[in-house]
């Protein structure tokens, strides 16, 4: 799999999850008492996981295109390039 179509197969996955409803979830705003706050905070949760693996997504992508200038160079050094 070549690198566009990771980038693009990584942002679709992130566009489904973003869009998808949390089944049973209701109206998180008009929740109130325990279990409105108990949804808020799991949602809050939910978001901080995403925000991570957003991060860990980026950090994959940057690593993978310096590994891939560091073979270009290490072949240029062994004559194969």
């Amino acid at each position: 799999m070549d690198e566009t179509a990771l980038r693009e197969k990584v942002g679709q996955l992130l566009l489904e999850v973003h869009h998808r409803p949390i089944r049973g979830s209701g109206d998180v705003r008009g929740s109130s008492g325990p279990v409105g706050s108990a949804m808020k905070r799991e949602m809050a949760s939910l978001e901080d996981s995403l925000d991570h693996v957003r991060l860990a997504v980026k950090y994959l992508l940057f690593d993978l295109e310096a590994t891939k200038r560091e073979n270009v160079v290490l072949k240029e050094l062994l004559g194969d390039g």
